[in-house]
């Protein structure tokens, strides 16, 4: 069983920052590379970022390039993503996931392992 938990959403205004951090646990050791997809409402859940097992490979949405950054402490089991300069276009629901082995994947099909999410919003 693995399970994961977001942490840090809130409300901020436009050009605010605010850190998300998701923990994984569970029962089994598992090597597995980990995202962070967004769900705004009526839209479809899209990537944002994500990041292999060694943390030497990441990806970035083009929409959040240069403004999100993703890393993670496996000693910790932890993913974190920076988010600065924040966009009303960047409100939604924000989810970490664990994928089924080490390498990494854009593809929300890809993972396995999906956190209960955490509402980011961002006013103007």
């Amino acid at each position: 069983q693995v399970q994961l938990v977001e942490s840090g959403g809130g409300l901020v205004q436009a050009g605010g920052s605010l850190r998300l951090s998701c923990t994984a646990s569970g029962r089994t050791f598992s090597n597995y590379a980990m995202g962070w997809f967004r769900q705004a409402p009526g839209k479809e859940r899209e990537i944002v970022t994500a990041i292999n097992w060694g943390g030497s490979t990441t990806y970035y949405a083009a929409s959040v390039k240069g403004r999100f950054t993703l890393s993670r402490d496996n000693a910790k089991n932890t993913v974190y993503l920076q988010m600065n300069s924040l966009e009303p276009e960047d409100t939604a629901v924000y989810y970490c996931a664990a994928g089924p082995d080490s390498r990494l994947r854009i593809k929300k099909d890809e993972y396995i392992y999906w956190g209960q999410g955490t509402q980011v919003t961002v006013s103007s």
